[in-house]
């Protein structure tokens, strides 16, 4: 079981990122020995909170960065995860690194109270980490040979993460990830749909269960969509521009089925849209190059069910957050339930 705060603690963290005033995230990154200038950008993140800091020159951060260095502090949702299951996530990107794969770790840094070395600490209240600073942009599209790309990069990732499991965090199943999301959902799905989405659901569910074995489960990256593939250009030794990928954004690691990193990076579902197949095919080229590709690639549109249902859930789970409400105007309305029932459906109809 992972280390994991239950739903009612977890709803009431609402509002909670109102404490983060400016002193509050310069304090933050001052307790860890560096000196912010007081120049705060707020970046995109739903479940947390993420900031860009311009800080003084230090010695973590090098030369390379300019006179005008920053830092990406990121501070955890209260109640989320445990610190163990945030340690596990920073285990991982430092195992990542060591092996020469590109990924954002966090600073190792001092705690100016303490003394400890630590990746995440407390920051009253706050499980919090800072990042370095990394320049790349979110590909629109794939061009010729960069899926392959991504297919190497992401088999080697799984190289990695199967060397050993994640002891804090969650396994991605039908239980954890699905039953839970369905029990909450239950009291949100418009009644005269409730009945087709749930069958829809749990035979989906049902199928996972039957069809996933747990003894080939590994660390996966688990939120592995293009929103969180950078790349980054570089110029080779004869002057061509060559373009390099890398994953960011862990928070959602855990262990589970290689595949579920494969379906999210495909523009559709591959078992019918050609595009999608096409795409799949390009990135199994790659992938098999340095990894077997898994046996069990017929669980890729259950896995998407899965994901749709669990998505769902989540934004049930943070309905009480003020930001979910303006993020999700639709979420309560009779379209919104329509249109995810209907792609519950034809999934569990293709099984």
């Amino acid at each position: 079981m992972a280390d994991v705060l239950l739903d009612g603690q977890i709803r009431n963290s609402r509002s909670v990122f109102d404490d983060l005033t400016p002193d509050f995230i310069l304090g933050a990154v001052e307790s860890s020995g560096f000196m912010p200038t007081g120049e705060i950008t707020q970046l995109n993140s739903y479940e947390n909170r993420v900031f860009d800091i311009k800080v003084e020159p230090h010695e973590l951060i090098g030369p390379s960065a300019g006179s005008r260095p920053g830092v990406i502090a990121k501070f955890y949702r209260p109640g989320r995860w445990s610190m163990s299951a945030i340690q596990d996530e920073h285990d991982f990107l430092n195992d990542l690194k060591a092996e020469g794969i590109s990924a954002v770790a966090p600073f190792s840094t001092r705690n100016l109270n303490t003394g400890q070395a630590e990746t995440v600490f407390q920051y009253e209240g706050f499980p919090t980490a800072l990042f370095p600073k990394t320049a790349g942009r979110m590909p629109q599209e794939f061009l010729n040979g960069e899926l392959e790309t991504v297919g190497r990069l992401l088999a080697r990732l799984h190289n990695v993460g199967a060397r050993r499991s994640s002891q804090h965090r969650l396994t991605l199943d039908s239980e954890t990830y699905g039953y839970h999301a369905l029990d909450r959902l239950e009291q949100i799905v418009y009644p005269e749909m409730w009945s087709r989405y749930r069958d829809a659901c749990e035979a989906i569910l049902e199928y996972l269960d039957a069809e996933l074995d747990p003894r080939q489960n590994i660390r996966i990256h688990g939120d592995c969509h293009k929103g969180n593939l950078l790349q980054v250009d570089s110029i080779s030794s004869t002057g061509q521009k060559e373009g390099g990928f890398f994953f960011v954004d862990f928070d959602d690691s855990c262990n589970g089925p290689p595949v579920q990193d494969f379906f999210m990076l495909l523009s559709g579902a591959s078992d019918h849209d050609d595009q999608a197949k096409r795409e799949l095919d390009s990135l199994l080229t790659g992938y098999e190059e340095l990894r077997s590709v898994p046996d069990n690639l017929y669980v890729l549109e259950a896995l998407r069910g899965l994901r749709i249902l669990h998505y769902s859930g989540w934004i049930a789970a943070r309905w009480a957050d003020p930001f979910f409400p303006r993020l999700f105007p639709d979420f309560h309305s009779y379209n919104w339930w329509s249109a995810e029932c209907l792609r519950i459906e034809q999934i569990a109809a293709g099984l």
